[in-house]
């Protein structure tokens, strides 16, 4: 076993891990970047960016249909082939990471492929197929870990050919039923494109709704869409049991049962902590996650990103905590961990997104809560919109300081309209300023001027 000195090593290749790698290596230290599966991570591969592309052909058959609604001709004809072969051809060919190696060979980084563990501060061990390969690290180690697939232990699931949201995005034919087991973000979006393109869908949610984090008001938009699409939802039951013969069948507690031809398993997703050797630089190898301090800082030469922090797993947040990493690392004074305005979306149609806290979350804070509720379809872009306007904004304010702690919009292009209570809420922007600004006429960021006027602060 050879043992070499390098400044970092990043175990983990995914966004944040990537990002971190390729400026340190532009910042002239030697690094040492080891991914055991795809440079990239999941997101160009399995996640946001082929689901986002099947979900906007899915969107756009809707948008076909809405208009024959409306009394126009249009000739919809989905197309499943030509979208996977887009997805396929877009994905990187054919899940090939080379265009991400490249760019991090181009900018210094060695890539080491195969398994890699802590062995003390500093030290990393690579199993690779040429055999065990140890590196010191003179800087320190940068874990970026990512998430897999959960699947639930669920009585007969194990050994059954059920789809993750991996399988399903190398897809060439569309099953004629699918049953979704987790109405969480990845079930809602994948159940919505399926339907939309002429499965039948039925999602099974073991909470009392689906999309469960998010604030009841919008789970209810979702909720009356799906039913309108054809979508079944079935909540606030357990699955007992898994069978396969042929097709699944999924026996419900309440002695129902969900039969489809295919199942996907889309019910979160688990840190990939197991193997990590991180006893060996005092952290509990069974933790859920991996706690840091403000530079993400997890121990001695120790910096964690990405989903295993347990601060979202979304790429956003994973590349946002790897440019700390690099401050820290560089020795800079650049801002620390802040997640007070955290935002994301889920790209159902309408789009769901939010910011900061949620107004249960909020009053769990102890600040003197006061909301307001503001409808899409009732302004004047909705009213325009018509069919598919469907949609909420709400907002959530601290009553004493006068401020957004908080926001959720479900609309058509949700996600583009959160920006500006994105940015009031990281800003701490006073609500009387929001009131006072222009809001452009007639769009659908307009409705925020109804929420906040309905605020009484």
């Amino acid at each position: 076993m050879s043992e070499q000195n390098v400044d970092i090593v990043v175990i983990g290749l995914g966004p944040g891990g990537e990002y971190a790698a390729q400026k340190l290596a532009e910042a002239g230290l030697a690094v040492v970047g080891v991914e055991r599966a795809l440079v990239g991570g999941e997101c160009p591969f399995y996640g946001c960016i082929p689901s986002k592309m099947m979900i906007r052909a899915a969107d756009t058959l809707a948008e076909a249909r809405r208009a024959t609604s409306l009394g126009g001709e249009v000739d919809v004809r989905p197309d499943w082939g030509l979208v996977a072969t887009r997805i396929d051809k877009q994905a990187t060919n054919h899940w090939d990471d080379s265009s991400h190696t490249s760019r991090l060979e181009a900018a210094g980084v060695r890539i080491v492929r195969g398994q890699g563990r802590l062995d003390g501060p500093g030290r990393v061990v690579v199993d690779t197929d040429a055999g065990v390969q140890t590196y010191v690290a003179a800087r320190g180690v940068v874990l970026n870990a990512g998430t897999e697939p959960a699947v639930p232990p669920v009585d007969g699931l194990a050994g059954t050919p059920y789809w993750t949201n991996r399988e399903v995005m190398r897809l060439t034919e569309l099953p004629g039923s699918l049953a979704v087991l987790g109405g969480g973000p990845i079930g809602a979006e994948l159940a919505q494109a399926f339907a939309r393109f002429g499965v039948r869908v039925t999602v099974v949610e073991m909470a009392e709704r689906i999309l469960g984090p998010v604030e009841p008001e919008a789970s209810a938009v979702i909720a009356d869409v799906f039913a309108r699409e054809g979508i079944e939802v079935v909540t606030g039951v357990e699955v007992t049991r898994v069978t396969h013969d042929g097709g699944f069948a999924l026996l419900l507690a309440d002695g129902r049962t969900v039969e489809a031809e295919q199942l996907l398993v889309a019910t979160g997703r688990r840190p990939s902590l197991a193997g990590l050797g991180l006893e060996t630089v005092g952290l509990d190898p069974a933790a859920r996650t991996i706690e840091t301090d403000e530079r993400q800082r997890a121990g001695e030469r120790l910096w964690a990103v990405g989903d295993i922090t347990g601060k979202g797993q979304f790429t956003h947040v994973s590349m946002y905590q790897g440019e700390i990493v690099v401050g820290d690392v560089l020795g800079g004074d650049g801002p620390t961990a802040d997640y007070r305005a955290l935002s994301w979306v889920t790209f159902t149609d309408p789009e769901v997104a939010a910011v900061g806290l949620s107004e249960r979350q909020a009053r769990d804070a102890g600040i003197r809560v006061v909301t307001a509720l503001a409808d899409i379809p009732e302004s004047t872009r909705g009213w325009i919109h018509q069919a598919g306007n469907d949609g909420i904004v709400k907002v959530v304010a601290d009553a004493d300081r006068g401020i957004l702690v908080g926001a959720t919009v479900v609309a058509p292009y949700g996600g583009e309209v959160l920006g500006l209570l994105a940015t009031a809420v990281h800003a701490e922007v006073p609500v009387a300023t929001l009131r006072r600004m222009h809001f452009a006429y007639p769009t659908f960021h307009r409705t925020i001027e109804t929420a906040l006027d309905s605020l009484g602060l």
